[in-house]
């Protein structure tokens, strides 16, 4: 398979590039697979889950309940994560606590 590179267009050289970065991409990918799966199969033989050895946890999923919620409308809610809400900085500097609006 040999080009002439000085022949070709700008537009088949862009093409040829495009085609070289999904043949790359796609080497890659394949590759990583079949080392993550090697490595999950050796971790099988010897009684483990690739988790067990890698010290990984699970992710963590569902909601945080709310620490604060607005004085004038205990609605509206916020966790304590996170950029502060409106009510909550109106609030602050009013010259109320963070303490004050707990739930």
């Amino acid at each position: 398979m040999n080009f002439d590179l000085d022949k070709m267009t700008l537009k088949e050289l862009r093409d040829l590039r495009a085609k070289l970065d999904r043949a790359i991409n796609s080497y890659e990918d394949r590759k990583r697979r079949e080392a993550l799966a090697a490595i999950e199969e050796a971790a099988r033989e010897h009684g483990f889950n690739l988790t067990d050895l890698t010290g990984a946890k699970p992710r963590r999923s569902g909601s945080v309940p709310p620490k604060y919620a607005n004085p004038d409308d205990p609605t509206m809610t916020w966790t304590g994560r996170g950029r502060k809400p409106r009510w909550v900085q109106e609030n602050l500097e009013g010259g109320k606590q963070l303490d004050d609006l707990l739930i």
